[in-house]
């Protein structure tokens, strides 16, 4: 639900936790081949053509890294997103249970393409120790977010197009 309050003075709607993609039976299959070949290339190694066994030598961390990101997805796959409120106020910008103040934001981005289905507030840390986030605007006016933000943030203007990272994770599906 899209809500914008002014005699209250702030804007809120609510948005999925995350983003979940649509995968097939093929991209099961190709995942399940990558963990195989992952944790095969964990224990035996291709010298002069001929498979040889690590033993001793095994990389067990990195075949226990691949078990535990593998249950993981499978864990996560499983479960469908809960609903945040995205809160806009003259303080800050709550999302769910985190509050983000304005001082720790060093600038936010609104990037309206509606060709490319794209429709993100992005905002990035002063911190550089913390991610950018991209939130999803759904039916939420890109306008009105953007002269809401415009008074209390700097606004990036060079962003023309979504990052390279959100793009990679929508083309592998993650």
């Amino acid at each position: 639900m899209a809500a914008e309050n002014t005699t209250t003075n702030f804007i809120q709607w609510q948005v999925p936790e995350y983003k979940k993609p649509k995968r097939g039976k093929y991209w099961y299959l190709l995942a399940a081949i990558f963990v195989l070949a992952c944790l095969f290339l964990s224990f035996f190694t291709i010298s002069a053509w001929k498979i040889v066994f690590l033993g001793a030598s095994s990389n067990f961390l990195f075949a226990l890294i691949i078990l535990i990101s593998m249950a993981i997805m499978i864990i996560h796959d499983s479960q469908e997103p809960q609903m945040v409120t995205v809160k806009l106020d003259p303080e800050g910008i709550q999302i769910g249970r985190r509050f983000y103040d304005y001082d720790e934001i060093s600038k936010f981005c609104v990037l309206y393409k509606p060709r490319q289905s794209v429709k993100n507030l992005y905002l990035e840390f002063s911190n550089k120790m913390m991610p950018r986030l991209a939130i999803p605007l759904r039916r939420q006016d890109p306008l009105s977010v953007r002269n809401y933000l415009v008074r209390y943030l700097n606004e990036d203007l060079e962003r023309i197009a979504p990052p390279l990272s959100e793009e990679l994770t929508k083309l592998f599906k993650l």
